[in-house]
């Protein structure tokens, strides 16, 4: 059964669509008007969000702006994306204690490249009525003369309504450079020079943007005497109000090559009941009535972590693509579960998953047990290895074994393609036949 939502041509039904998933958190009293005036008069709005090249990977915080992209795609409105080619050069203060290191041209472009390729992949850009649209503002700010810059722009607002902005307004002691102070004044100019150039009316981003959004709103006002209109997304927290995808270990990526599939499909598996719910419907393209039944299930049955298996694959595959999150998914299956046999369903791609995440060694020839445990550095030494053997810590593919003179061999990996060794249930390392 499809339990996606459906497409449809009425942008009201976007505006709907936020509300009730809670992705609404501030917007312009107009917006629903518009979108209403927009479908009787069978114009498609456009909207845009940008996106700078700080990293050379987009993170988990940027998922939901893209799929907010994505979303109004769905429900009739064009989505534009704007990629910060010179936004990127400057940094936004916004959220920042201290100055941005500069970026250097060369590596911002290439960032921007990295992860319009990204973006690429969540939004679709096929030709038809509702197709992306990639804009880059480096396009048009690389010829903007400074002079021509301060009579266009910086005569419209005052030094008096940008102070008032919080991410100005909280960098006041410490010190804030003119080009981060200046950084709403581009952006703002970003969604003028787009509602002049592509007819794009509205502006969406994370509440943290909403001072830079209100900026460009201010522009279009002064500058034409006409409304434009913005919306704003409650940031991605977790239950604790914390930022997700920020962990211990490093942010979560993207990129396969920074944060692998395996990863990254684990991040979401591992999110907890409270917030599995918000993240199905902050990030999804599922249905309300699905996520409902997966919230009602994750009530009555908590531990089949139903609502985060659903979660996991989703993302990964979004993100990832089907193959990658079916891989994932095996993965976890064969390194979690305490039956043996699940190694059988292991996939060449989930081998790969695993042995980028675990730990392993080439078997070349016959070997101890005792000296196996001590080559794979799960013992520091082979009396260490004998006490975890007369513990019942060691298993073989989720087996124990007692046997301290047992030797491995390839005969010992009967069917399985693999050797999961263990000893307890955290420290594992697969052992590969040569």
């Amino acid at each position: 059964m499809d339990h996606f939502l459906k497409p449809n041509d009425n942008p009201v039904s976007f505006f709907e669509h936020l509300k009730k998933r809670g992705l609404m958190q501030d917007h312009t009293p107009g917006l629903e008007e518009y979108l209403k005036s927009c479908h009787a008069s069978g114009k498609v709005p456009r909207a845009y969000i940008g996106f700078d090249p700080s990293a050379e990977s987009l993170q988990v915080g940027n998922l939901m702006q893209a799929m907010m992209l994505r979303r109004a795609q769905l429900h009739g409105v064009q989505p534009v994306v704007l990629l910060g080619g010179a936004t990127g050069l400057i940094g936004d203060p916004s959220g920042k204690k201290e100055e941005r290191n500069l970026l250097d041209k060369n590596l911002a472009h290439g960032n921007l490249e990295k992860q319009k390729a990204q973006l690429a992949k969540l939004i679709d850009f096929a030709p038809g009525k509702f197709s992306g649209i990639f804009v880059n503002n480096y396009d048009w700010f690389k010829d903007f003369r400074f002079l021509d810059f301060l009579r266009d722009v910086g005569k419209h607002l005052t030094v008096n309504y940008m102070i008032a902005k919080d991410s100005v307004k909280i960098r006041m002691e410490t010190g804030i450079s003119y080009a981060e102070f200046g950084y709403m004044l581009v952006q703002g100019y970003d969604f003028l020079h787009l509602f002049e150039h592509q007819d794009c009316a509205i502006q969406m981003g994370g509440s943290d943007q909403w001072g830079n959004v209100t900026t460009g709103l201010e522009l279009i006002r002064r500058k034409h005497g006409k409304e434009a209109h913005a919306l704003s997304t409650p940031l991605l927290t977790d239950s604790a109000g914390n930022k997700l995808g920020k962990t211990e270990k490093g942010a979560i990526y993207l990129d396969p090559a920074i944060t692998s599939p395996f990863k990254f499909y684990q991040f979401w598996l591992g999110q907890p009941d409270a917030d599995a719910p918000k993240l199905l419907r902050f990030l999804t393209l599922l249905q309300d009535e699905y996520i409902e039944d997966l919230e009602k299930k994750m009530l009555t049955d908590p531990a089949s972590r139903s609502a985060q298996k659903v979660l996991a694959h989703e993302l990964t595959r979004l993100v990832h693509g089907e193959a990658a999150a079916l891989a994932s998914e095996n993965a976890s299956r064969v390194l979690f579960s305490k039956d043996p046999k699940v190694l059988d369903s292991l996939s060449a791609q989930g081998l790969e998953l695993m042995a980028q995440e675990v730990p392993s060694t080439k078997l070349n020839a016959d070997c101890g047990i005792l000296d196996l445990l001590v080559l794979t550095k799960l013992c520091a030494s082979k009396g260490e290895a004998k006490r975890h053997l007369k513990s019942g810590a060691v298993t073989m593919n989720r087996e124990k074994v007692a046997d301290e003179n047992l030797q491995v061999t390839p005969a010992s990996f009967g069917q399985h393609k693999v050797i999961l060794l263990g000893v307890g249930k955290a420290n594992l390392h697969l052992v590969l036949k040569a």
